[in-house]
């Protein structure tokens, strides 16, 4: 509604402008014709410092600039009002048009250039428009008849008024000075609305940050309800994992040491007096801890990770290091080395998981952006070496992350060590158990 309403003003100061630049060109049109009707010509030339050499065509161009300065205001203002190319180039060329009139009327008006104002308040919002005013302000002061009448041989529009009666004068110089007056109190009025239009503006933006900025207050509390929530969840998850296999190993183990157990009291009650059945029973003893070691291990398989299920070591090892580097883009390079090497289950979970916790303890704690791992076959003993450019640690604190590590590898009979002096290394040597290779 603003927008259409500047638009207004704007085409009433057009419409204002045009009757101001008319009105000298055609006084000066009518009063030479009725000069040269009456023949009092040299009479008229006597008194007056300067004459046009062409009123007609004064007139006839004048109104010419008058009709295109008003088709690039309709194009700049209902056509193309949003082609900034544009617009800039019809403001130019209004400028032109502008100092063509008042250069045709030797600058007996130059309050069109307030036209040239308007547009420029209204368009220009960057940086360059107090440069563009201070120009358009100099040239309007520089127009000035009164200034530009002292160096050279100006007509005026005055001399031709002077020719008609004191009455007659008077209506035209107070229509003239009307003209001229609304112009000014026409531009005020578009400078005020502006101003009004911009501030609305600045107070919209206002209110829109103020809303942004509490929903952004009242997304951080959701975010971190959520963790709480997520971090709840994970331990609720973990509680019962760690239960439900607390109970599975307590009655697996339960049932079979109390076998075991009780079987062995019975072989020290049989061994002297009886040793084929103490002989048997040993056997029984045997079966039973054999079938309890198959659930133990049964419920640690439940623990081995889905990708090592569905991959080889190597190929499970590279999807992880690919998901990494997609999810963290740091350049994490794995050199894995061997290809034809057989492993139990539990010596993949192993390498499996120190090759994660690693890369996890160097993107989360070390804010590392390049991670190398090596994974090769020496001396008998597989070697793990992961080394990170991160900001390391003058003193290497074990975590649970590293108390786990740890725990798994000398299960293995293997060891670990931590060096955070240059980023951060981890190196492993786990023992080869198999002592097998396969084509």
């Amino acid at each position: 509604m603003n927008a259409r309403k500047i638009r207004l003003i704007k085409l009433v100061m057009l419409c204002i402008n045009t009757l101001a630049a008319l009105f000298p060109a055609v006084c000066i049109y009518i009063t030479s014709n009725r000069i040269c009707d009456f023949y009092i010509a040299r009479d008229f030339i006597g008194k007056i410092s300067a004459i046009p050499k062409n009123p007609t065509m004064i007139l006839n161009t004048t109104i010419f600039l008058l009709i295109c300065l008003l088709i690039s205001f309709v194009l700049r203002e209902y056509i193309y009002g949003k082609n900034k190319l544009f617009i800039y180039g019809s403001l130019s060329f209004d400028f032109i048009l502008c100092m063509s009139i008042m250069g045709l009327q030797h600058f007996n008006y130059n309050g069109i250039l307030f036209w040239v104002f308007a547009n420029l308040i209204y368009y220009v919002r960057d940086k360059v428009k107090i440069m563009f005013m201070l120009l358009a302000m100099g040239i309007y002061v520089g127009t000035n008849y009164e200034v530009l009448s002292i160096q050279s041989n100006l007509f005026t529009f005055s001399e031709y008024v002077e020719y008609y009666g004191a009455t007659t004068q008077q209506y035209l110089v107070g229509m003239y000075n009307v003209l001229v007056s609304l112009n000014i109190v026409v531009f005020i009025v578009f400078c005020i609305d502006v101003i009004q239009e911009q501030q609305g503006i600045i107070e919209e933006v206002n209110a829109l940050y103020a809303r942004l900025t509490a929903t952004n207050t009242e997304l951080q509390c959701a975010n971190e309800e959520l963790k709480e929530y997520a971090l709840i969840k994970e331990k609720m998850g973990e509680t019962k994992e760690r239960n439900r296999l607390a109970r599975e190993i307590h009655d697996t183990l339960g049932h079979t040491l109390t076998g075991i157990s009780v079987g062995l009291d019975a072989c020290l009650t049989t061994i002297e007096g009886n040793p084929i059945a103490t002989k048997k029973q040993l056997e029984i003893i045997s079966k039973v801890t054999r079938e309890g070691i198959g659930e133990v291990r049964r419920s640690v398989n439940q623990l081995r990770p889905d990708t090592l299920e569905r991959l080889r070591l190597d190929s499970a090892l590279q999807t992880m290091v690919e998901d990494m580097k997609s999810v963290t883009k740091a350049d994490i390079k794995l050199r894995y080395n061997l290809k034809n090497y057989a492993f139990g289950e539990d010596e993949e979970t192993t390498i499996y998981h120190i090759v994660q916790e690693s890369m996890t303890n160097a993107i989360r704690h070390g804010k590392a952006s390049r991670i190398e791992i090596v994974i090769d076959k020496k001396d008998g003993a597989i070697h793990i070496e992961i080394q990170d450019d991160g900001i390391g640690c003058k003193e290497v604190k074990k975590g649970f992350g590293t108390k786990h590590m740890q725990e798994r590898i000398q299960l293995l009979h293997g060891h670990v060590s931590f060096d955070g002096s240059n980023g951060f290394l981890v190196k492993a040597v786990i023992p080869v158990r198999w002592g097998e290779e396969y084509d």
